[in-house]
This record gives C-alpha cells, structure tokens and sequence, in this order.
C-alpha cells in the first residue's frame, strides 16, 4: 500500500511522480500535478538565471559609471563668473551667488583682509542651505545641525561626512571671479 492506494507492479507508470497511473492518482494531483524532483531542478536552474541576469546588471551598472566619469573629465572648464569687487565684501561678510550653472547655490566668505574663500552652499548630507556663522568660524546647516570649517569646508559635527566642493576663487584688477569647481571627497 502507498498513501492508501494498491500499488500493483505492473501498472507502475513512470511518467507520473507517484508511479500511479493516472486513473489511481489523488484528488489532488490535478491541482497540483508537479513533480518534486523536477521543481528543485527548475528551482535551481531558476537561481542561476537570476544569479546571471543580477550579475549582468550589475557590470552593465559600473560601465555607466566607468563611462560618466570619463566624460566627467573631459568636460570644459566652466566659464569665469564675476562674483563681486574686493571692496564689496565686508571682513567677515558673506555673498551668495551661483556658479557653475544657475542652479548651484555657492557662498563667499570673506575670512580677513587678505583671504577669501567660496564653496557650494549645499549641505553634503541632504542638500539644505548651509549659512555662514563666521564668530565661530564654520558653516552651519540648520537642517540636520551640522557643521563646516568656514576656511577648509571640511565637516566637524552632524551628520554630513563629505567637505563642501569648494569654488576656485581668482582676483583680477580688485574683482573676484570664480572660475572653478574643486570636488573632494576627503
């Protein structure tokens, strides 16, 4: 007996997976009529496809990055902006403006006589405004509390890890240009 059905030796038929034929099988089987050696082989050959598909994507993934980061050199130096005249910057002031395109927010703190310094006014934790706070030397991002040396753009507390891309400054004739974009991550 076998599940409580007669097996009968003769009738053994191998192309079902009890060996019953198909007249003797269970209810059931007519629902469920998988065999269960050939579902762990279609189990694993599954895997394998989706092993191979998941690993294909991702080589497919790095080659665009390879390839964003070649054109990302090769890209031309942005154009010299006028920020503003040396005299128009107080010591210990701050001017906003933006470079390289419209959309990038930039800062210029005026730190003494002699010195200058630019970076993108974007936190490098989620993008909020960072405002100068020049008494305590640094840069303040009200969104999260976090904080940038003013001279380096380098974080000190919260939550951001990555300096601030700093904006290279040039001084012609007493005017301030900015005249490009230096992105670090250390």
């Amino acid at each position: 007996m076998n599940g409580g059905f007669r097996m009968n030796q003769s009738n053994i038929d191998p192309s079902t997976p009890n060996g019953l034929s198909p007249d003797e099988q269970p209810k059931w089987r007519e629902d469920f009529p998988i065999n269960v050696a050939d579902d762990e082989f279609g189990a694993r050959r599954d895997f394998t496809k989706f092993a191979v598909l998941v690993s294909f994507a991702f080589v497919v993934g790095q080659g665009w990055i390879a390839l964003k980061s070649v054109f990302r050199r090769r890209q031309q130096a942005p154009v010299a902006l006028r920020v503003g005249a040396v005299d128009d910057v107080p010591i210990g002031g701050a001017i906003s403006f933006n470079f390289p395109t419209e959309n990038d927010p930039c800062i210029l703190l005026r730190t003494d006589r002699e010195s200058f310094v630019a970076f993108s006014s974007q936190c490098t934790h989620l993008m909020c405004a960072v405002q100068p706070d020049l008494e305590h030397n640094r840069l303040h991002c009200p969104c999260h509390a976090g904080f940038f040396e003013a001279t380096s753009g380098r974080p000190i507390a919260g939550p951001p890890r990555r300096p601030l891309p700093r904006i290279t400054l040039e001084i012609r004739g007493g005017v301030i240009y900015a005249v490009g974009v230096e992105r670090r991550t250390v």
